[in-house]
């Protein structure tokens, strides 16, 4: 099987300064057959933490790449990605990396980040196979816990014991689960891909925590780029349908632009840059009021893209931006750009 490597580039000029593999690819045989790495690795001080796309969550020195463990959340927790593989990035809460295996076994597990010794797995009840987000902490309903969406709804688990606490059916409706959730205190918000956006509270019961729905309504962000929350508003895309600014708290939509397929987007310096999977980016001002582009362009020399079918090959990687540079990467090519002033 094809070879899938962490990479580190130098930022001065992109040089590669290491190389490690970490596993294979995951799924060969899926449809469409675009089986590729599909995770961003997390850094946490000197380390990074990367899955593979065939399971492989690797802890790798960040200044050398040299491997400090690997543990195959699939062979050894008899995980269950989705279709398309494993596609999330590790997350890191204090001791704790947080990965989702999928299955009946371990649906969500914590490893030591130092060790990688098994913390806890957590045996969700329905035992879905893991789908295409990423797990985040949240203190809500009087318990600190990971939420996560999985194949067959939104769920949240205890983050010292992995003890299962409570499900929200509702986000999975959908063709597949690529929305990571973002929270705000109590509330926290998911995307159902291609239907709507959808808020809950949590609450705690006699069980610990209940979900409680305070809207799911169409029309709001829900694509696979993720969104980000600015103040009060949520800004995102809405399954190739169009941008959307909208209220966090209520769901009520403040303006829609309709110029906008699939992007995916990060945000800095009140901006929103959204990368969209035909290579475009597009420079967009995260005002509570109106619509207000600022600029687009296409990066030159874009990779070739095959198309089996009807499913065109796309790059969903999120741009970044960091020290005043904005980083867009896409299909093995990085471009990088000075944004200062």
């Amino acid at each position: 099987m094809d070879n899938e490597f962490v990479q580190a580039l130098s930022t001065q000029d992109g040089k590669v300064l290491w190389t490690t593999r970490v596993g294979n690819v995951g799924n060969p045989d899926q449809n469409p057959p675009y089986a590729k790495a599909r995770s961003t690795p997390t850094v946490d001080g000197d380390f990074i933490y990367a899955l593979g796309s065939d399971g492989d969550l690797a802890c790798l020195e960040a200044k050398t790449g040299k491997l400090r463990w690997v543990k195959s959340i699939r062979k050894e927790l008899g995980g269950q990605p989705g279709d398309w593989a494993y596609a999330e990035s590790p997350l890191v809460d204090g001791n704790q990396v947080v990965v989702t295996p999928g299955g009946s076994q371990a649906t969500l597990a914590a490893f030591n980040k130092k060790t990688g010794a098994l913390i806890w797995k957590s045996a969700v009840p329905g035992g879905d196979r893991a789908g295409y987000a990423s797990a985040i902490a949240v203190n809500g309903g009087g318990r600190r816990q990971y939420v996560q969406l999985l194949e067959k709804g939104l769920v949240g688990v205890d983050a010292k014991t992995g003890q299962f606490l409570w499900r929200y059916a509702e986000a999975a409706k959908g063709p597949a689960q690529y929305f990571t959730p973002i929270a705000r205190g109590d509330s926290v918000y998911c995307g159902a891909l291609g239907v709507g956006g959808v808020l809950v509270q949590l609450k705690p019961d006699a069980n610990g925590v209940k979900p409680e729905q305070v809207y799911f309504t169409r029309g709001l962000p829900n694509g696979i780029g993720g969104a980000v929350v600015i103040g009060d508003l949520i800004y995102g895309t809405e399954a190739g349908r169009g941008l959307v600014a909208a209220e966090f708290a209520t769901g009520k939509v403040k303006w829609k632009a309709d110029n906008f397929g699939w992007g995916s987007v990060a945000a800095a310096d009140g901006l929103l840059y959204f990368h969209f999977i035909d290579g475009g980016l597009v420079l967009v001002e995260a005002s509570p009021d109106s619509f207000r582009e600022k600029g687009r362009f296409t990066p030159p020399n874009q990779p070739k893209k095959k198309q089996v079918g009807p499913f065109p090959e796309g790059a969903f990687t999120y741009p970044v931006i960091a020290n005043g540079r904005l980083y867009i990467r896409d299909l093995g090519t990085l471009w990088v750009y000075d944004i200062k002033g």
